[in-house]
């Protein structure tokens, strides 16, 4: 079985060997000019266009004739086919997996409803099962959906309004009123899970929710962050040394995801015991 995510996943185009995966780049557009997710655009130069230049992108699917060719191309082969995408709430590419391979038996598209680390810990999951039949992973898979917790604190609400993954009225209680939103996911949905007073409290949240909603530790935590992980590192102190040796995957986000969440964003992916 071949496992194959959008670029939403986070999972760099280095780790495609570790894995044994392959990554479909999302497409950045900056004014006239298009890049692909973590090919031809390096971090760099993406916060240079983002916060020097205050350039905002515009993101759309994969390149789709590759897609087909190399979908094809496994199922021509005799190898059935699993495609991850990022929440089909934020993204069109899941309905578009789906139109492409409608046809296609050897093919199964998985609505993650989610992005980033949540996407990997899915990914690890289908993997234990790679010898089994695609109904059976994809019952693995979306079993473990519910479990998985996306806690995240913006440094800014600016580029969630921007993306519009946020509502004007969200915005405007966290920028206007000094209220620090903790943001995740609702069905898939980008969502505040809750409204703390000062950056501080939702550190506090944050750093205590492995313990507040029984992490798994056999699935570890995934700390991610966009541009500085100097916030993230004080959350993982104020979580304490039980929690530590559990976090095993320090992300800085792809530009396609980094891009709404805006730079100096951190926080904690876990799944939670059943």
């Amino acid at each position: 079985m071949r496992f194959i995510l959008d670029s939403g996943s986070s999972i760099k185009q280095e780790e495609k060997a570790q894995y044994g995966v392959d990554i479909l780049p999302l497409k950045l557009l900056f004014d006239d000019k298009e890049y692909l997710d973590g090919i031809d655009l390096s971090m760099e130069e993406f916060y240079h266009k983002l916060i020097e230049e205050k350039k905002f992108p515009k993101t759309s699917l994969p390149p789709l004739e590759e897609t087909q060719d190399l979908v094809n191309g496994y199922t021509q082969a005799g190898e059935d086919v699993m495609i991850f995408t990022i929440s089909s709430e934020i993204s069109g590419t899941y309905n578009t997996m789906c139109m492409l391979f409608a046809d296609n038996p050897k093919v199964r598209v998985i609505d993650c409803k989610m992005a980033v680390g949540g996407m990997r810990l899915l990914l690890e999951e289908a993997m234990k099962y790679k010898d089994e039949s695609l109904d059976f992973v994809e019952a693995k898979v979306k079993a473990l959906i519910p479990r998985i917790k996306t806690m995240a604190i913006p440094e800014t609400l600016d580029y969630l309004l921007r993306g519009g993954r946020l509502s004007k009225a969200g915005w405007m209680l966290g920028s206007l009123l000094s209220i620090k939103p903790v943001i995740g996911f609702t069905d898939g949905k980008v969502d505040v899970l809750a409204k703390k007073r000062g950056l501080k409290q939702a550190m506090q949240m944050l750093a205590d929710a492995p313990t507040e909603l029984n992490c798994d530790k056999e699935y570890g935590i995934i700390a991610s962050y966009t541009y500085t992980r100097e916030n993230l590192d004080k959350v993982i102190e104020m979580a304490g040394e039980e929690w530590k040796p559990y976090m095993r995957v320090f992300d800085n986000l792809d530009p396609a995801i980094a891009c709404h969440w805006g730079p100096g964003a951190f926080g904690f992916i876990f799944v939670s015991k059943e």
